[in-house]
């Protein structure tokens, strides 16, 4: 008999995390979910798809490797409020031996419109020798094989984007 371990993960384009609901504490005092709970919830859904490409919580404990965020760019497109549904889609934009590029949509489920969305860079790294390291065979593997899935869909129009002022 197969276990869960031993099967082949799919790789739906994008990926699409489970339904998550803004929590009331996250909610500051203008009425809507507070900037930094955007970041929890984009984490909690990096959490999910970092499982399915093994590089989870087992991976952490197991060879000191983890995923360290380089670098991010958030937007901020729409409130919400304490209760709303939530999901977060992950689209792989590219790798390397060492790095994975990513955005991300942050959907308030019950009137199927972006709230959010954020573009990250993330290393791997060696947590015992503190620096980057190349990701095993396996991993590699899972990532091509999500990046083949999530090769047909179209880039979005906002990766890439600068923080910036037109005419500055």
């Amino acid at each position: 008999m197969l276990e869960r371990s031993d099967l082949e993960p799919l790789f739906f384009a994008p990926f699409v995390s489970s339904i998550m609901r803004v929590e009331p504490a996250w909610i500051d005092y203008n009425g809507h979910l507070n900037m930094a709970y955007y970041n929890v919830l984009f984490d909690r859904a990096v959490d999910e798809a970092y499982e399915l490409l093994g590089v989870g919580l087992d991976y952490v404990k197991k060879r000191r490797h983890s995923l360290y965020t380089a670098e991010v760019h958030v937007r901020y497109l729409g409130e919400l409020h304490a209760g709303d549904p939530v999901r977060v889609t992950f689209q792989l934009l590219g790798h390397d031996k060492k790095r994975v590029h990513y955005f991300e949509q942050l959907i308030q489920t019950a009137k199927n419109v972006v709230s959010a969305t954020s573009e990250n860079l993330a290393l791997h790294v060696d947590m015992d020798a503190k620096r980057s390291a190349p990701f095993p065979q396996g991993v590699l593997d899972r990532l091509e094989k999500m990046a083949d899935s999530h090769a047909r869909l179209p880039r979005p129009a906002a990766a890439g984007r600068s923080v910036g002022m037109k005419g500055n």
